[in-house]
């Protein structure tokens, strides 16, 4: 019998494992919790299978999303960068990833962890949703335009409500596996 999953998944082996495994699932690690929100960021503009599919070669990049050697980037680690056909070689965005390590490293001094942080924003435990289909999930909440906000605050970058939201749902802050689906059952 074949699993039933949110129609987003679609038939992409990368994308389904993606779903499987990770889409929903409570993240409470920092550098997990950095690593999505960069590359969210990293996603505005194109499809979420363009930064899946490059996702190892922005860890290879990035120092495994460690946010103190990134917040360290100068011009020529930058420059490095952004001849790098394994990550999208946008300027804004990869000064975007050291502008928000550096936020990242002020947020984690100011309250102890990022997670400590970034989940107050659902009151420390996930939002479970009970959609009926793809067409209910919606593109932001007022959570993530409050999260928006105040990462804008802090200096974070390519944090807008719609990439809050991503993040949100792919660090299980919020759990939108439609009804129906196999993952809904093991996660909400």
């Amino acid at each position: 019998m074949e699993l039933v999953r949110c129609a987003w998944a679609g038939n992409d082996p990368l994308y389904q494992q993606y779903h499987d495994e990770e889409w929903g699932v409570p993240v409470r690690d920092d550098r997990k919790l950095f690593e999505m929100l960069c590359l969210e960021g990293a996603q505005a503009g194109l499809s979420w299978i363009t930064i899946l599919r490059k996702r190892d070669s922005y860890r290879a990049a990035f120092d495994q999303f460690d946010a103190t050697a990134i917040a360290g980037y100068g011009d020529d680690k930058i420059a490095e960068l952004l001849q790098n056909p394994g990550i999208v070689r946008n300027r804004l965005k990869v000064h975007g990833f050291v502008r928000n390590a550096r936020a990242f490293l002020a947020v984690q001094a100011e309250f102890g962890s990022f997670d400590a942080y970034i989940w107050r924003f659902v009151s420390g435990a996930p939002i479970v949703n009970q959609l009926q289909s793809l067409g209910e999930l919606p593109a932001k909440t007022p959570e993530a335009e409050a999260m928006s906000k105040d990462l804008k605050r802090r200096g974070f970058t390519f944090v807008g409500p719609t990439i809050c939201y991503a993040f949100m749902q792919a660090t299980g802050m919020v759990d939108d596996h439609v009804v129906g689906c196999f993952r809904k059952t093991q996660i909400g």
